[in-house]
């Protein structure tokens, strides 16, 4: 199965659990790109708020991924600012596609 038709499979049956429409691993990455750029913009009762929420996702993030300050998502991206600090990070556990490609790197 191509990594689009699985996708669009998950994210299709996220959807049939509830889900407003069937994301994209895509579009979840660009909406956390959002949620960064957003960030900057939310009135102060906003963001303290959602901090509890957000700070509990990066360290889950965290606890799943591997700090290597950007070695090995460099060679296929532009690895932004150290402030975008998960642009830094690769996934612990390595398989499938990915694993294949960062192995080496690291």
């Amino acid at each position: 199965m191509s990594p689009e038709h699985n996708e669009a499979a998950v994210g299709e049956r996220l959807r049939r659990r509830g889900w407003r429409k069937a994301f994209t691993v895509e579009e979840m990455v660009a909406g956390w790109a959002w949620l960064y750029e957003a960030w900057l913009l939310l009135d102060d009762w906003t963001v303290l708020l959602w901090t509890g929420r957000i700070e509990e996702l990066d360290r889950r993030f965290r606890a799943a991924t591997a700090d290597d300050d950007g070695v090995a998502l460099d060679r296929f991206h532009r690895i932004p600012p150290p402030e975008l600090w998960w642009w830094r990070r690769h996934p612990r556990v390595l398989v499938g596609d990915l694993g294949r490609a960062l192995r080496p790197l690291l």
